[in-house]
């Protein structure tokens, strides 16, 4: 039997859950959520006894145990059932390890400042990014994905350097940061220096192939609202073809002519041969 997606199973059973909250009947809707309850109590049984079968298996179980926990389903189970052996700010410190190479595409950083009893993250943005807002946006939705999936416990995640101040135009500029979902993305097998137009979950994107990686943006100039699909991509610089305004793909779209103006990037994490790009879920199409 081929494996499916952990994911698309959890988002299958999140809706099966919900339709179960919908029957009429009270008393099949209360024993259909018991029926689940019990399943998930018996699930978690099973794995607290296989997790203390292998701590009293000293070293070698830990070992198991600890390669066990860096598989993202299995890790993700040990935290619902509380079973998680690594404490919550290790936990953290892992994610942002995770997301410190997007960080990076960005000129910037981030250092944890704590976790607290509440269970809220105190981070400070380093370097560039803490200074545009459209790239402390996108970096901030990378690192809150990586926080949330790694210590679901977390409460909230605050944030220095992270102000949305001032800052260069861009195609969407909303006055507060838009909801996002993560979508999974295919990423074509292209050379670097190519720049191909994709439309995911009805957002137009343009996807940069540079040397370090993709790079995702909305697909519109913020001068000119010409699509960039047909655009060129010369090292880490991408040309408009309407205008010819240039932007710095590399550092969140940011002119290289000096100009106010920036394009719309679009969170891209790429890794163990899988893609996602976090899209806002409304946005505006670029102009004609």
């Amino acid at each position: 039997m081929a494996a499916r997606d952990p994911r698309t199973v959890g988002a299958r059973i999140e809706a099966l859950l919900e339709e179960l909250g919908g029957i009429a009947d009270p008393t099949v809707r209360d024993k259909a959520e018991e029926v689940a309850r019990l399943l998930v109590e018996l699930y978690g049984t099973g794995l607290e006894r296989v997790v203390a079968a292998l701590h009293a298996a000293g070293p070698p179980g830990e070992e198991i145990l600890g390669a066990l926990t860096g598989d993202e389903l299995v890790g993700s189970l040990l935290m619902l059932h509380g079973l998680h052996p690594r404490d919550v700010e290790t936990r953290v410190r892992q994610a942002l390890d995770q997301v410190r190479p997007y960080l990076g595409s960005h000129s910037g950083g981030v250092e944890l400042l704590g976790v607290d009893a509440q269970g809220v993250v105190r981070l400070r943005l380093e370097g560039s990014c803490s200074g545009c807002p459209s790239s402390t946006l996108t970096v901030r939705l990378a690192i809150e994905q990586a926080i949330e999936e790694a210590a679901p416990e977390v409460t909230r995640v605050e944030v220095e350097g992270g102000d949305r101040r001032a800052g260069p135009r861009t195609a969407a500029d909303p006055t507060r940061p838009p909801d996002r979902s993560w979508t999974p993305l295919d990423l074509p097998d292209l050379p670097a220096g190519t720049v191909t137009a994709r439309e995911i979950g009805n957002v137009p994107l343009v996807l940069c192939r540079l040397a370090t990686g993709w790079y995702a943006y909305r697909n519109g100039c913020p001068g000119c609202g010409s699509t960039l699909g047909e655009a060129t991509l010369a090292g880490e610089v991408l040309t408009c073809p309407g205008c010819g305004r240039r932007y710095d793909t590399r550092l969140a779209g940011r002119s290289v002519d000096g100009q106010d103006l920036h394009l719309d990037p679009i969170p891209l994490l790429a890794e163990g041969g899988t893609a996602r790009v976090a899209l806002p879920q409304t946005v505006t199409g670029a102009r004609p």
